[in-house]
């Protein structure tokens, strides 16, 4: 099932998120068309004993490493799939927060997405630390996150295999994607026999930092009125 847009006019011209996907486009064409798909993930991937140091050969900061794997894909579908969750969620949510802001949600979100992703192979499944992390799906699924945080009963336009389109609830489309892709991460790391080539909880923690950041720009989020509540639920217990 993939989100194809919604029915509500961006505040903003989208300015940013168009430059993400001619970046991530570019960088496909100019570069990892040209060289390969992993000669590209080994020189722009981030691995995840970068987080620790140790990698058997130390290469650029991790910092930079996350940044770069933001824009390298292993595919056309890979690239294409990520890049229509992208089109779909994201001028909306620009429109929201603001050209900055929604920058700062973006990167913010696919740091986090590398980080629980990379700490989470690091403690379970070590042997595939060297592994490179490519993709924007981790940054993406901030994206995502803010879209539910923002409009979470907005009517989303989803296209259900083969040739199905339908309008559904961004809390009920988007939320039950975040659910499988919790369920998938930890079938992963208890199954690491399983090869699936997807880092399922880049995609979780790029959605819960999302969330996060959403909450904090966005005043009238649903989510700070739930943190609201349950504070003040908190300090009259403590009376």
């Amino acid at each position: 099932m993939l989100p194809l847009g919604n029915l509500e006019r961006p505040a903003r011209f989208p300015w940013v998120t168009i430059g993400l996907i001619l970046a991530s486009v570019l960088v496909w064409l100019a570069y990892e068309v040209r060289v390969g798909v992993d000669e590209a993930a080994g020189s722009l991937g981030f691995r995840p004993c970068e987080i620790d140091d140790s990698c058997l050969e130390l290469g650029r900061p991790w910092l930079i490493d996350t940044l770069t794997a933001m824009f390298t894909h292993g595919g056309w579908s890979h690239l294409v799939g990520n890049l229509v969750f992208l089109a779909a969620l994201g001028p909306l949510v620009e429109g929201l927060l603001g050209h900055v802001r929604y920058l700062v949600l973006y990167l913010v979100a696919g740091l986090g997405a590398d980080l629980l992703q990379g700490g989470l192979t690091l403690a379970c499944n070590a042997g595939e630390a060297e592994i490179p992390n490519i993709g924007a799906s981790g940054a993406i699924s901030g994206v995502v996150a803010a879209f539910v945080v923002a409009r979470p009963f907005a009517r989303v336009l989803a296209w259900v295999v083969p040739c199905l389109f339908v309008r559904i609830p961004a809390i009920a489309m988007l939320g039950v994607w975040f659910l499988i892709q919790a369920l998938e991460g930890v079938y992963t790391l208890s199954h690491p026999e399983s090869v699936v080539g997807i880092a399922f909880f880049a995609h979780v923690g790029g959605f819960l930092v999302g969330a996060i950041v959403a909450t904090l720009f966005l005043p009238n989020a649903w989510t700070r009125d739930l943190l609201g509540r349950r504070s003040q639920a908190a300090t009259g217990r403590y009376r």
